[in-house]
């Protein structure tokens, strides 16, 4: 299965009026999940997340990919 690379975010039971306003929300709680945190607080936080979203994914070969695009270009 190709990985998901178009917009994708959604919260149950809202309705946007825009395709980009979820990417907006989820994007100001990771911020605001940082706030005031050290950078080395902020990386552990960082690694945290990513193991957890990788057990909700759960497909290895997906996980592969998205690893492989992410580093693309860095």
């Amino acid at each position: 299965m190709p990985l998901q690379l178009q917009p994708n975010l959604a919260e149950p039971g809202q309705r946007y009026f825009r395709d980009f306003t979820p990417g907006d929300d989820f994007y100001e709680a990771l911020i605001d999940t940082h706030r005031d945190l050290s950078d080395e607080q902020s990386q552990l936080l960082n690694a945290k997340l990513i193991l957890l979203l990788a057990n909700q994914v759960g497909d290895i070969s997906a996980l592969k990919q998205a690893l492989a695009i992410a580093r693309e270009g860095v």
